[in-house]
């Protein structure tokens, strides 16, 4: 209920921009978001490389709906791309295809996008083609696979461990040499295509985490579940899997404590960074996914 309650907010225009306005919610967006500005994420960025922790950034905003303002939030991207290399950071970018025009004009999405591939080639960096609902999970899947053909090891996606043909897809990318970053999934989906159950859900990502990091592909796992961190530590120490061969993947603000501590023990970690004026929806959506993150944020909201 709590999940369904959260996503159907996450769509409601009137309480955004009275939240993405106002003193509370920027207060809020401002432990979880990284700034409004390119500088204030590289700022973040920096920081967490300092601590040895990798970043992956992400200029919120989607469902754009002429080619001006596909083009507007491309180029904070390929901002993006050029401080990487300028600066030698150790990140990538993540991007949703919606913000690139997919919506209106799935040609242009894959143009820009492929224009940020052979940047993030030059720069030595990587694009994450984020992973929206299910009425884009195959075109996206499509996209990545064309885009990695041209820029191998350049180009990777998300999968979603609540949907029901995600085993398949992450063979199909995995046979591919794909990186795939596993998350659980935050968007309302039909029960015909999607687990209704956490607990399902949660069983379902154990099974794909645990392919994952035992194939050649790096991929990210991407939880604040410390029951899945530890059950992973056992695993891959039981089975003698490099902690190299894989990467915990985090959100900004969230569990830096579990951060640090992964990366004391020879993890690697990247952080998840998230900023822009456009938070709202993504904040919503990070609580659909888990509920038990209200109290957490709640409890957590004045500590640094």
């Amino acid at each position: 209920m709590l999940r369904s309650f959260f996503i159907a907010l996450s769509t409601n225009q009137s309480i955004r921009a009275f939240s993405e306005r106002s003193a509370m919610g920027r207060a809020m967006s401002s432990r979880f978001v990284a700034g409004m500005t390119v500088a204030e994420a590289l700022a973040a960025c920096e920081h967490l490389n300092r601590e040895g922790i990798a970043a992956s950034l992400d200029s919120l905003g989607e469902s754009v709906a002429t080619e001006a303002e596909a083009r507007k939030s491309a180029a904070i991207y390929f901002e993006l791309l050029d401080a990487i290399e300028a600066r030698g950071l150790n990140a990538n970018v993540s991007v949703k295809l919606t913000q690139m025009g997919m919506d209106f004009d799935p040609g242009l999405a894959e143009r820009i996008v492929a224009g940020m591939a052979e940047r993030a080639d030059r720069a030595g960096s990587f694009v994450r083609i984020d992973m929206e609902g299910s009425n884009l999970t195959e075109a996206t899947l499509a996209m990545t696979e064309r885009l990695h053909v041209r820029w191998p090891g350049r180009v990777g996606t998300v999968l979603q461990a609540y949907l029901l043909r995600t085993q398949v897809d992450a063979e199909r990318l995995l046979g591919q040499g794909i990186r795939i970053r596993l998350c659980k999934g935050a968007y309302k989906e039909p029960a015909e295509i999607a687990y209704p159950e956490k607990a399902d859900v949660d069983r379902n990502y154990l099974k794909l985490m645990e392919r994952m990091v035992t194939s050649p592909v790096f991929c990210g796992i991407a939880t604040h579940d410390e029951a899945i961190v530890n059950s992973l530590r056992r695993f891959v120490a039981e089975r003698g899997v490099a902690k190299t061969a894989f990467e915990f993947q985090t959100l900004y603000g969230i569990r830096r404590d579990l951060q640090r501590r992964l990366v004391a023990e020879g993890f690697g970690v990247r952080v998840y960074i998230p900023f822009g004026t456009e938070w709202y929806p993504y904040f919503m959506r990070r609580l659909a996914e888990r509920p038990a993150n209200v109290l957490f944020l709640l409890k957590n909201f004045f500590k640094r």
